[in-house]
């Protein structure tokens, strides 16, 4: 790769977009980092290893792009912008090693970018769409081993939230049922370019041997989720009556409380919920 400006100096990055007559989509998320400290926070949590085959969504001017290419096999980096994707592929046009999809993340082949286990996705998350991907991410045949995500931290605390919090719901349990989540550092708006008007997160997730609560139809678990989180002021008992004319002996078997409600199940208990359902094949059809 030929020289490139300092992306870690805010005076380099100004200056980079105005060649580029570039302007930060708010909508999109464009918030570029700028710190080197944050930076090797983020490497040094994903523990990259000259194996290791690397997602990333969001590269924007390729600050990280460039950090993960030296670190790592192979990197897959999927941007979405019509400007800034031209840009990536004429700065890396010698890296053979990076792919780069232009695309919206979220139209791509999930199962494609994760062909195997043992990928890892290490990204500034896009804000807009970090929780819907973390989501898509667990019902693919082969989830990541590792995330290493920069996030809004709202989404961080929704990550790690306990049974019975306010934050606490369908981005909780499934994503706390297939890792172990831990928040690395928050981050503060000035570490970016432009600053985003939210606090961020650097969370680390690393892929639990076997989810909590057994294999599921995640599918149709993020279903029976979004059903009972849209109720959540309800008891599961009425809450499932939707579903089923007698909730009760499903609640039984799954060892629920009918006056129980979906904020206080932790994420074990779900699958077994799912399993007793005899109508959970519906579920989808009638929420």
């Amino acid at each position: 790769m030929a020289d490139h400006p300092n992306l870690t100096r805010p005076s380099e990055v100004r200056a980079l977009l105005a060649q580029l007559d570039f302007h930060p989509s708010r909508i999109l998320g464009q918030n570029f980092l700028i710190d080197r400290n944050v930076l090797n926070i983020l490497l040094a949590a994903a523990d990259l290893q000259p194996t290791d085959a690397v997602v990333e969504v969001g590269p924007g001017l390729g600050v990280l792009t460039a950090a993960l290419l030296e670190r790592a096999a192979a990197v897959t980096a999927v941007e979405k912008d019509n400007r800034l994707a031209p840009y990536l592929r004429e700065r890396f046009a010698d890296e053979p090693r990076l792919t780069l999809i232009h695309s919206d993340v979220l139209d791509c082949d999930l199962p494609a970018l994760f062909p195997r286990p043992g990928g890892k996705l290490v990204a500034n998350l896009p804000y807009a769409i970090a929780a819907r991907l973390m989501v898509e991410l667990t019902a693919i045949p082969h989830p990541p081993a590792v995330l290493v995500v920069t996030i809004q931290r709202e989404v961080a605390d929704r990550l790690e939230a306990a049974p019975g919090s306010d934050d606490y719901g369908l981005l909780s349990i499934l994503l706390q049922r297939h890792y172990e989540i831990a928040t690395i550092k928050h981050v503060s708006p000035s570490c970016f370019w432009p600053p985003p008007e939210v606090q961020s997160s650097i969370s680390k997730l690393v892929r639990r041997p076997e989810p909590l609560g057994g294999p599921a139809d995640e599918r149709a678990l993020r279903d029976l989720l979004r059903h009972a989180f849209s109720r959540r002021r309800k008891t599961m008992a009425r809450s499932l009556r939707d579903l089923v004319a007698d909730p009760l002996p499903a609640l039984a078997q799954a060892g629920i409380a009918p006056t129980a409600r979906a904020e206080e199940l932790a994420p074990e208990i779900w699958p077994a919920l799912l399993r007793a359902l005899p109508a959970r094949r519906q579920i989808a059809a009638r929420s």
